[in-house]
């Protein structure tokens, strides 16, 4: 059985560790646009991932698709539910999501703290993400996670165009098959960015800079 477990699904995401730029990123797979790197991470038997790929769009409509929690079931991949718990502030809120995993693995599922800032010069904008325990009673047969570090970072690099970067680290908690392992370190970042892909063209998100803007 691998130790190692690269969860990208939550999306929710999901978003990523400080620490990890400290690291020594490795190339991992690069296909459709998208670059995929992995990390050894000190003191940990979990790898961490970073995935990157550009998109025609604005850094707060990324943003935008991101924060937007209830519909993170339509690109995230493999999240069966994506439940609004609380909303701080039209950039902060708490949520709660389960993924749906197949047959033997139980469903994990976790509450994420979510946060949106953007840099009123450079316009960059930074979404985080870590799981925060105890806002919701764990469910039977559901194997709850923890401990998990994401980060968006959208950056501008050009006309209506952003390098989309998003690293993560999660201890999926439990043991899981090598082939799910697997799966998720390659199969996982590749669906989501394509997903992301056909979100932002929706015209729910086309006039995200205006209803992000209270930063």
């Amino acid at each position: 059985m691998k130790t190692k477990f690269y969860l990208l699904l939550l999306i929710a995401l999901v978003k990523f560790a400080p620490a990890e730029a400290q690291n020594k990123w490795v190339l991992r797979t690069e296909k459709d646009g998208v670059t995929i790197y992995e990390s050894e991470v000190p003191g940990s038997k979990i790898k961490a991932l970073k995935v990157i790929a550009t998109f025609n769009a604005t850094p707060m409509q990324v943003g935008a698709v991101i924060m937007d929690v209830k519909a993170a079931t339509e690109w995230v991949y493999r999240m069966r539910s994506s439940i609004l718990i609380k909303r701080v502030s039209p950039n902060e809120l708490y949520y709660y999501s389960e993924v749906n995993l197949p047959w033997p693995a139980a469903n994990r599922d976790f509450v994420a703290h979510l946060t949106l800032k953007q840099n009123p010069e450079t316009k960059v904008v930074e979404v985080d993400g870590p799981a925060v325990p105890g806002l919701m009673q764990q469910k039977a047969g559901i194997v709850r996670i923890n401990n998990s570090v994401g980060k968006w970072i959208i950056t501008p690099v050009g006309i209506n165009q952003v390098q989309v970067e998003y690293t993560l680290h999660v201890d999926p908690a439990g043991s899981l098959p090598s082939w799910l392992v697997n799966s998720f370190a390659t199969d996982a970042p590749l669906r989501i960015f394509k997903n992301l892909r056909v979100e932002l063209q929706k015209a729910t998100y086309k006039n995200s800079d205006l209803l992000l803007s209270d930063n």
